[in-house]
């Protein structure tokens, strides 16, 4: 198993134009690829930010088909790169639904896991509503986590940051991913403190990338992508618009957090 690796949480300022949200993605993960990184995670929506809660189901594709997946196949290949996209929409039984889909790449291009998000997001005030079940099928309640070549990563989307449980049940990671589209309300409040919150309890590194500026559909989102270490400290953080947060996964650091404070041995339930 290796001793480090590179990561980088790529931010975004999707729009409803698909073509051109696929041009920024990819602008970013060559930027990062030349810099060394070797796995990068997009935001939540990278694809697409439609302007209403079902415009995303003109979008949909089939599972393991479709230009969102060839494109995540291609660059992963082409760039011989990690890539933690989160997220697509994929087609349900259900015609007015998707799943908010993430999907990993490895750097040969070949697909290697997919999550659908399992909490859907609801807030309500004044003004700003949101309620993702009107568009949006949850996945099975079950955690999930695939093996990289320096140890074993955790995904979520979002919304699961609010479910320490889910995270918990994960047990022994290295790396946690979560990619988000905060609001600028909730983000605010809670973003920081909730990723600095995970990474601590599960001593691991935590890496956030994440929707972040104003967006043509009037939204505005928090942005602050960020990489976290186990001791709970932000590594690296990018306010507002695209760009590319970057950082070294050490994991003889993360071995001797663990050994010098065995929380997770200590865990009675």
């Amino acid at each position: 198993m290796l001793s480090s690796f590179q990561v980088a949480a790529l931010q975004m300022v999707s729009s409803s134009l698909l073509d051109d949200n696929l041009y920024q993605a990819e602008k970013l993960i060559r930027e990062a690829a030349e810099s060394g990184c070797q796995l990068v995670s997009l935001p939540e929506y990278f694809c697409f930010m439609g302007h209403k809660d079902r415009d995303k189901l003109a979008l949909k594709e089939s599972d393991g088909n479709g230009k969102i997946q060839n494109f995540l196949h291609q660059i992963s290949k082409k760039y011989a790169i990690w890539i933690i996209a989160g997220t697509l929409p994929i087609e349900t039984d259900d015609p007015n639904r998707i799943y908010n889909s993430l999907l990993v790449y490895g750097p040969d291009g070949q697909r290697i896991t997919r999550y659908d998000k399992i909490h859907l997001f609801s807030f309500s005030k004044g003004a700003e509503s949101y309620n993702e079940a009107i568009s949006i099928q949850p996945g099975k309640p079950e955690p999930h986590v695939f093996e990289a070549p320096f140890g074993r990563v955790g995904v979520a989307v979002c919304y699961d940051l609010r479910f320490p449980e889910l995270f918990r049940a994960m047990g022994d990671i290295q790396l946690l991913v979560i990619p988000s589209a905060f609001t600028y309300t909730t983000g605010q409040a809670h973003w920081e403190i909730l990723l600095r919150a995970r990474a601590i309890e599960n001593q691991c590194y935590v890496l956030a990338p994440a929707q972040g500026g104003k967006h043509e559909n009037g939204r505005r989102t928090w942005g602050h992508s960020m990489l976290i270490t186990p001791w709970g400290e932000v590594q690296n953080v990018l306010g507002e618009g695209p760009g590319c947060v970057s950082g070294v996964l050490d994991l003889d650091y993360l071995r001797q957090i663990r050994e010098n404070l065995p929380a997770l041995a200590h865990r009675v339930m």
